[in-house]
């Protein structure tokens, strides 16, 4: 194990959803190794998901180039990191590029899982759960912790957690304050989701939800979503037959949405990255599933009720239904209303 006062590389995950539930090991880490200087090493805008959180000393970000220039970018990276004297490399990625980098960098310990043909590059490997040579969906969380385990550190309280930076809570303020948004008063909706089309519940259905949410317990929608989701976000907005916030322009950024998410009632989304916000905030949250397998992403959130219609062709993985995104259409405003009026009466 390095010295608690030595240089630790960590490479954090690529989705939104994944860094926010490595949040728990992230803060055992920072914890355990005090005096250790922490570098992570992440894509830019993983910055504003960790920034506030106290949680590391240094960053250093992956090239965004693409083709030959990018594979330069990964010699200069490592040419760099080497400079930098790194006594240890946690890869919270499973990428082969994760523990090449370390490799070239001369990293002396490198701890990642044996996937992706990386085992060779790796000084601890940890295996992943596999049943007839394929993986068995199971919580990331746990997987996670397996990698701080291996260091001697431990992972007791895996509650997901966020921090917001001044210039965060700046920035939220300035948004609720343009869409007019009090605390506690609104529904923040959530329609896009990173990963593909069959992921997201149909429009039209979301902007009923809407309306029954404005209609019966006075709570304003707020349609919120990525900058490649605003059409997303106003053809919702555009069905709405009561009130509707559809906050397009300006937009939401991954620090300013810190901020809406802490304040809303609720938080109504596909399974995305920002459902991971809702837990981290202790806010109300209704993910509805399509073709993803819910075992992946479960962290025993009590205030999170998870919607998903089971079909004979499901959970199927694809970015892309194939058939008629039937995981979707069976899913009724009635099914999504009800989740929220459960978790909002507990409240």
């Amino acid at each position: 194990m390095p010295e608690h006062n030595e240089k630790i590389l960590i490479a954090l995950p690529n989705w939104v959803g994944d860094v926010v539930m490595a949040s728990p090991v992230l803060a055992a880490l920072r914890a355990h190794y005090r005096s250790a200087q922490i570098t992570y090493l992440m894509r830019p805008y993983v910055r504003e998901i960790v920034d506030g959180c106290g949680w590391h000393d240094d960053e250093r970000h992956w090239p965004t180039a693409r083709g030959v220039s990018r594979q330069l970018g990964l010699l200069g990276l490592a040419r760099q990191l080497a400079r930098e004297r790194y006594a240890l490399a946690l890869l919270f990625t499973n990428s082969f590029r994760s523990a090449l980098t370390a490799w070239l960098a001369r990293i002396p310990r490198r701890v990642g899982y044996a996937r992706d043909g990386r085992s060779a590059l790796l000084t601890d490997r940890l295996t992943p759960l596999k049943r007839d040579g394929r993986f068995v969906p199971a919580p990331i969380l746990p997987y996670y912790c397996k990698l701080a385990e291996t260091l001697g550190c431990a992972v007791p309280d895996r509650a997901l957690r966020l921090g917001i930076t001044a210039a965060q809570e700046a920035a939220g303020e300035k948004l609720q304050q343009h869409y007019g948004l009090t605390a506690r008063r609104y529904a923040l909706i959530n329609p896009g989701a990173a990963f593909g089309a069959s992921k997201c519940w149909l429009p039209e259905r979301f902007a009923e939800l809407c309306d029954r949410l404005w209609r019966t317990r006075g709570l304003l929608p707020v349609v919120v979503g990525a900058p490649n989701e605003v059409p997303l976000m106003r053809a919702i907005a555009g069905q709405v037959t009561t009130r509707v916030v559809c906050c397009d322009d300006p937009g939401t950024t991954l620090g300013s949405l810190k901020v809406l998410v802490r304040d809303a009632a609720i938080l109504v989304c596909n399974d995305t990255g920002p459902r991971h916000y809702g837990k981290a905030f202790n806010i109300p949250t209704v993910t509805i599933f399509g073709p993803t397998h819910q075992a992946w992403t479960d962290t025993d959130y009590a205030d999170e009720i998870k919607l998903q219609v089971d079909v004979e062709c499901g959970p199927c993985q694809l970015k892309k239904c194939p058939l008629d995104l039937r995981c979707m259409t069976r899913m009724s405003t009635d099914q999504v209303y009800d989740a929220t009026e459960e978790l909002l009466a507990r409240r």
